[in-house]
């Protein structure tokens, strides 16, 4: 896997800023990682897709957010926007390069930022699925934290019953560690138990994504 972007190495930013996320775009080929912006030129695309992302059943349950409508989608959206701001979260819409369509989200935020510990989210549209989007984006997040945010430590956590989480967890190189009990109240209204995962930015790269 191959990941370009325009933000300079850890080595080359201010100490100071080192666990400040800076807005960047991760070119995977077929699929593009842009941070949720008004302005970007595929708006109307992520506005159409937030919308069709919350009504989704699967999306509903493990990742809920308000999206009725256009409204409440831009809302959604500024809110990610002033994340990137502040340097505390890195959240990115992940369109398709040829029509820049709306394929799914990747958000990694600060956990502790002085210790380096951050936690990262991830979910796809159906047409997305099967096609190792949701592992290509999380790999390439997390890498790009790594070396550009100075991230020591990054956590997955999911519904033990979302087993599609669980393997892009696996996929993507977070060691599981545990399960956290009664752990976050889901879509559905309920407290489910959560499976823990983690890396670390020193542990190795994962084993390339079959074919």
């Amino acid at each position: 896997m191959s990941t370009s972007t325009s933000v300079p190495s850890v080595a080359a930013q201010n100490p100071a800023d080192r666990r400040t996320f800076v807005r960047a775009t991760l070119d995977l080929g077929d699929v593009l990682l842009r941070p949720w912006s008004r302005e970007a030129d595929e708006l109307d695309a992520m506005l159409d897709g937030l919308i069709a992302a919350a009504a989704d059943p699967l999306i509903s349950r493990w990742n809920p957010f308000p999206a009725a409508d256009r409204t409440e989608a831009m809302a959604w959206l500024e809110k990610r926007e002033g994340s990137w701001h502040r340097g505390a979260a890195a959240t990115f819409a992940v369109l398709g390069a040829a029509d820049g369509a709306l394929l799914g989200a990747v958000a990694l935020s600060w956990v502790d930022r002085e210790d380096g510990l951050a936690m990262i989210g991830y979910w796809t549209l159906p047409a997305a699925r099967g096609r190792s989007v949701a592992t290509r984006a999380t790999r390439a997040v997390t890498s790009w934290a790594f070396e550009t945010a100075d991230a020591r430590r990054i956590e997955i956590a999911h519904a033990t019953g979302n087993e599609a989480s669980c393997r892009v967890a696996d996929r993507c190189g977070y060691l599981p560690e545990g399960t956290l009990r009664d752990s976050h109240r889901y879509g559905d209204g309920a407290y489910h138990d959560e499976h823990l995962h983690a890396r670390l930015a020193a542990d190795p790269e994962p084993a390339d994504i079959a074919a």
